[in-house]
């Protein structure tokens, strides 16, 4: 299984040398820059956005320099890397993670496996009477849910490990090519005290980082299969009580959306905030990522769209650079904002 490296080549595979080989860690952090945000979009990488944000720069540059010096990778300057036929009959033999789902569900794995993993240590325990145990997990707020969820649950109290178990043996029983056994080691019960990723990663012969992307894996299908299911399951699908976001704009975006619904230009809206008007622009582009009635109209007309993209397209490039050199007239901004909109279609 090599699901990191895997990972890894196919990102710079779809980069094509347009970027630099941290702005892979970037995206697999999942860095809220508009940068890192936009190159998902633009470059068709929005699932593996924000899937490990626990790795390291260390550990990263460990992983591509590896594969340098296995011939997977070669080093075109100014850190951007293509891939050499090794590495793309590589990428060929080891399928992607099948379920990884970076984009829609980065901001809620952590979350929902803390929320998981309490709930099946205390449904254990109930099953065995038992009171006297050091949860597992330490955040309040997951504990809080806990005792609300309990409370609304309708099904039985004696009756909820049954119900839990046979719900999750549901849910894995009609997943493909993933190993349940990676999660189960994990989890803590009654008596029994779940293994660290280190520990599992051992047990399995996995390093680190593949464990680490195959757990997220495993999470992502969960998580999409409760959705799926959720008229079907009594008790899963609590886990997702007010833990679902109805979108993807950052708090920051929210607030100078509203402020453009109100009239405010660009400009008046960098000085109400306090932020630079390049910030703005970044709040911008964001907009024409997300939101689907956003019009970009206001700040470059229809035919210098048109041209940004198909320059971009002769190019074959979402440079920016690359598209400012043919189109002097256009700004980067404007470029940025066109790419947004319109460079992933």
């Amino acid at each position: 299984m090599m699901q990191i490296e895997s990972i890894i080549l196919y990102s710079i595979k779809q980069l094509k040398s347009e970027r630099t080989i941290y702005s892979v860690y970037h995206l697999l952090n999942g860095k809220k820059s508009s940068q890192t945000i936009q190159d998902a979009h633009l470059f068709s990488l929005k699932k593996f956005f924000g899937i490990y944000e626990q790795l390291s720069r260390e550990s990263f540059d460990e992983i591509y320099q590896a594969m340098v010096e296995k011939n997977w990778l070669i080093n075109k300057g100014d850190q951007r890397y293509s891939l050499t036929t090794s590495g793309m009959t590589l990428l060929e033999n080891n399928p992607l993670p099948q379920y990884i789902n970076g984009w829609n569900f980065h901001q809620i794995t952590s979350l929902f496996w803390e929320r998981l993993s309490l709930l099946i240590q205390v449904v254990s325990n109930l099953a065995f009477c038992e009171s006297r145990y050091i949860p597992i997990q330490k955040n309040i707020d997951v504990h809080n849910w806990l005792k609300s969820t309990l409370k609304d649950i309708t099904v039985p109290r004696l009756e909820l490990g049954p119900a839990l178990y046979s719900e999750l043996n549901e849910c894995f029983n009609t997943a493909k090519v993933i190993d349940p056994s990676l999660l189960v080691f994990r989890l803590t019960g009654y008596q029994q005290i779940g293994l660290t990723p280190l520990q599992v990663a051992a047990k399995v012969n996995l390093n680190i980082h593949n464990y680490q992307v195959e757990f997220t894996n495993i999470l992502h299908y969960l998580i999409h299969k409760i959705m799926e299911e959720e008229n079907q399951l009594k008790v899963l699908p609590y886990l997702f009580d007010e833990l679902i976001q109805d979108d993807e704009l950052t708090l920051s975006s929210r607030k100078t959306q509203k402020l453009l619904r109100q009239g405010h230009s660009p400009d008046i809206i960098a000085k109400l905030r306090h932020l630079k008007l390049s910030t703005i622009e970044d709040h911008l582009v964001e907009l024409a990522l997300n939101t689907t009635d956003f019009s970009i109209d206001t700040y470059v007309d229809r035919e210098l769209q048109h041209e940004i993209l198909e320059v971009s397209r002769q190019k074959a490039s979402k440079q920016l650079k690359v598209i400012k050199e043919k189109i002097g007239a256009a700004t980067y901004f404007q470029i940025r904002l066109v790419l947004a909109k319109h460079g992933d279609k």
